[in-house]
């Protein structure tokens, strides 16, 4: 993916989709965790948890989560 292009999202054909990446239990990075398309009325996305591939989970706002102390 050079110059920052992303794939245009296949469900909508009009957002891009987008990768999202997190932490694991450990505190090492998971890059690539999560592809989500940026149209938000598409919504598609594609995530990876625990080794399992799921498509199209519902999307939440993150406004109400709590930080955890570390």
């Amino acid at each position: 993916m050079e110059n920052n292009a992303f794939p245009k999202c296949l469900k909508c054909n009009t957002g891009d989709l987008v990768p999202l990446s997190d932490f694991g239990s450990q505190g090492a990075p998971i890059h690539y965790k999560a592809w989500v398309c940026t149209n938000p009325d598409c919504g598609y996305n594609i995530k990876i948890r625990n080794g399992d591939l799921y498509l199209n989970e519902p999307i939440i706002s993150g406004v109400g989560h709590t930080v955890k102390a570390r």
